[in-house]
């Protein structure tokens, strides 16, 4: 009977411990398996065991019973890096296509809003930065093959330097999908993201700055080196058109005095931004007006940096449209295109953004093509003749010839103004330089005076030039009550001079042109009056002849006086400056610099800005 019993307890022992084998060998089997479908889940490829859902990401199935609660959360943990995962190579499938789309996360190509050659260098950037994680995975397949027994700790120790990466990469995804980031400012994004503590973070957001400055230097070297803006989508901080500008944002400033005769900040700003009005005129059809997108310029390049990338762009741009006699002009950057192009593939080599460097190099290539164009307009194009032209015409440098002037067409400008005025003004306008001697035949075809009243179709005196931008203010405009009113004076600046004088300026020395005019021709009625009392002088007078003669005594003696003041005080005295400044530099950003003071200056200077300073007085001259 022992025996028997001895014989079963052996058999039934047995039996347990094969039955235990074989189940420890099925749970191997089985965690061989989950292993080798997590690895293939972290690669973005889930399963039956680890299952994706669009909001909750990558989890694992909560049908296997063997799963200790801590190894569920191991793997949690895991699901989340493949459901980062997931979700870059959605976002870059869904901006550059460049990798296979799985049926699991299938999406539309692109959504609304999103789009670019900055979004795609994104995208790439982001790419690159997920090929360490791609290995890390083929590594773990690896070593699983040689040692089938190593556990879910090890692949969690294995890719443990990605839980801190991924997530702060993922922040930035988010935000530029939700705020829809745009061109330049998906620069900004990367840039602030990147500033933090967290070194493996940083160097990554780095990396995928370096790959979106590849961009912003490509159109760098395409716009400073050719004068090309290729920038379809709107992304780079330099556009076509006037700038936007902020009221808002300098509101203080703008309204402070200044103390150039009550100008204020805001005054100053819209008479120095001589650009913003449309050039109509004296350019042609292909020079085009560009300027600063502010908003989409990053924060570490600062906006005089900026600027100097303006100003080379639209001098390259204005010769390679403009340069008809290349022998003479020759390259506005000294034939050193060559060198700058490598300088800015070496800054685009470096892994990180150097200011310094940059700044340099901007500042380098702005300093040859500023050199080139003062040498063009200062001894080339003579800019000290032509700005004694516009001195003797625009600012009555010529004051006989003005004087004359005003007698021959006091008649026919007393009235309104017709669609014949503008010829007669003009044969009087001959008429007045020939009696004078004015000889320079070269100069009075490029001199006309204008007439604007109402019903005409442009201010040109040629015509609508073809490609030209029509007047935008389309408006009934009133009647001028004189045809002094409406008198205005057009120069033909000749090539490359029009980038200083441009149609903006001119209409600003015309402000000035009509407003002397105004005070020389009060001055000669003045002096008409006192001929008219001195030949009734011997005639017996009364008490209203006396009161006439002392007001025209007072009037000739203001007007005498503003007159010495804005011919001596101001125009000679601010000429004067102008051309020392001129004389002195080499650069023409100086130059205009201090030819949009000058004219400043004179606008301020002249009281033209404080209207009651002058209306009241030569509004009643113009009527008589």
């Amino acid at each position: 009977m022992r025996v028997f019993l001895k014989i079963d307890n052996y058999f039934n022992y047995g039996w347990v411990k094969l039955n235990a084998a074989l189940l420890y060998e099925c749970i191997d089997a089985t965690l061989i398996k989950m292993i080798h479908e997590l690895l293939l889940a972290l690669s973005g490829y889930p399963g039956s065991i680890f299952t994706w859902n669009k909001r909750t990401g990558l989890q694992v199935s909560q049908d296997i019973p063997f799963l200790h609660p801590s190894e569920a959360s191991v793997l949690n943990r895991l699901c989340k890096l493949g459901s980062d995962y997931i979700r870059f190579t959605e976002f870059i499938e869904q901006h550059t296509g460049h990798v296979h789309q799985q049926e699991h996360h299938s999406n539309p190509p692109s959504q609304a809003g999103l789009n670019g050659i900055y979004l795609r260098a994104f995208c790439t950037g982001l790419d690159t930065m997920l090929q360490p994680y791609r290995q890390a995975l083929l590594d773990l397949e690896q070593e699983f093959l040689g040692d089938p027994h190593l556990t879910i700790s090890h692949v969690n120790y294995m890719l443990d330097q990605f839980q801190l990466l991924f997530p702060s990469v993922m922040v930035v995804v988010e935000t530029i999908k939700s705020q829809k980031i745009h061109g330049c400012q998906i620069l900004e994004t990367v840039y602030k993201h990147s500033c933090g503590g967290l070194p493996p973070v940083r160097m990554a957001l780095e990396k995928i700055l370096a790959v979106c400055h590849g961009v912003m230097y490509k159109q760098l070297a395409a716009w400073m080196l050719h004068g090309l803006l290729l920038d379809q989508s709107e992304e780079f901080y330099i556009k076509q058109g006037p700038s936007a500008g902020g009221a808002a944002a300098n509101q203080e400033e703008e309204e402070e005095d200044l103390g150039i005769g009550g100008l204020s900040g805001k005054q100053l700003r819209e008479l120095q931004d001589l650009r913003l009005i449309e050039e109509e005129n004296m350019l042609a059809p292909s020079l085009q007006q560009f300027s600063l997108r502010v908003e989409m310029l990053p924060s570490y390049i600062p906006i005089r940096v900026a600027e100097k990338i303006l100003f080379v762009g639209e001098s390259v741009q204005m010769f390679e449209n403009h340069n008809h006699s290349p022998s003479r002009a020759g390259s506005i950057l000294k034939h050193q295109e060559d060198l700058f192009a490598a300088e800015l593939h070496r800054l685009k080599q470096q892994p990180l953004f150097s200011l310094v460097d940059f700044e340099n190099l901007i500042d380098g290539i702005r300093s040859t093509v500023a050199e080139h164009l003062w040498t063009l307009m200062v001894e080339e194009s003579d800019l000290l003749g032509q700005l004694k032209i516009i001195k003797d015409f625009y600012l009555l440098g010529r004051g006989e010839l003005y004087q004359v002037f005003i007698d021959h067409a006091q008649h026919m400008l007393k009235t309104p103004p017709t669609a014949v005025t503008e010829h007669d003004v003009n044969v009087a306008f001959q008429q007045a330089a020939h009696k004078v001697l004015l000889d320079d035949d070269n100069l009075l075809p490029l001199l006309h005076l204008t007439i604007d009243y109402q019903g005409k179709e442009g201010k040109d005196p040629t015509g609508t030039r073809e490609g030209a931008t029509p007047p935008q203010d389309s408006s009934p405009r009133e009647v001028p009550p004189t045809g002094w009113a409406a008198l205005g004076l057009a120069y033909k600046v000749q090539w490359p001079l029009h980038i200083l004088f441009t149609p903006a300026v001119l209409e600003k020395y015309n402000v000035i042109f009509r407003y002397l005019l105004s005070v020389r021709r009060v001055q000669s009625q003045l002096q008409h009056c006192w001929a008219l009392q001195m030949q009734r002088k011997h005639l017996k007078s009364n008490q209203t002849d006396a009161v006439k003669s002392r007001l025209r005594n007072h009037m000739a003696f203001l007007v005498d006086n503003l007159q010495y003041y804005l011919q001596v005080d101001v125009l000679e005295s601010q000429f004067s400056q102008l051309l020392q400044q001129i004389n002195s530099t080499r650069d023409f950003e100086s130059i205009r610099l201090a030819h949009d003071h000058f004219l400043s200056n004179l606008l301020a200077q002249s009281f033209i800005l404080l209207k009651p300073g002058f209306d009241s007085e030569l509004r009643y001259w113009d009527i008589i």
